[in-house]
């Protein structure tokens, strides 16, 4: 399991998406600390979530943890499904008011970034961390043992 969880392939490319949602999520988890009535409890509050003074740090941890082992590359496979879960979430709890109220073409350019954001989780989620990841290394360590 845990070989499974850092089998990653060799291409290069992959550090582009991994700065991309990596350096996002990271900052979007400080900012719910720094900013927690505008974007972390007071934003869940306002869009009904349960508990939102629980769930905002307890997003903002999620997202700092999980973004910084994806910057590194560090069980970028593991990582990457708190964001997904935390994609899925925002966008059922945010963009269908939009679509809702606004209409599709509106909900679709309101939702650009959480699809990016989405999407790119899921390609971590399937490629793993890249050539230069510790994945990598790691990973061909515990294949030379």
């Amino acid at each position: 399991m845990f070989q499974k969880t850092l089998k990653t392939d060799n291409a290069g490319s992959t550090i582009i998406i991994r700065l991309m949602i990596g350096a996002v999520f990271l900052s979007e988890g400080i900012q719910k600390f720094l900013f927690p009535e505008k974007l972390g409890a007071g934003r869940f509050a306002k869009i009904g979530l349960p508990n939102p003074d629980f769930l905002g740090p307890f997003v903002g941890i999620f997202e700092i943890t999980c973004g910084i082992l994806i910057l590194i590359g560090l069980f970028t496979r593991l990582s990457a499904i708190p964001l997904l879960i935390i994609m899925l979430v925002a966008m059922a709890t945010t963009k269908m008011q939009l679509y809702i109220d606004n209409g599709f073409w509106s909900m679709l350019h309101d939702s650009r970034t959480d699809w990016a954001m989405l999407l790119g989780s899921i390609f971590l989620n399937i490629k793993g961390g890249g050539r230069w990841s510790l994945d990598k290394s790691l990973w061909n360590q515990n294949k030379s043992l």
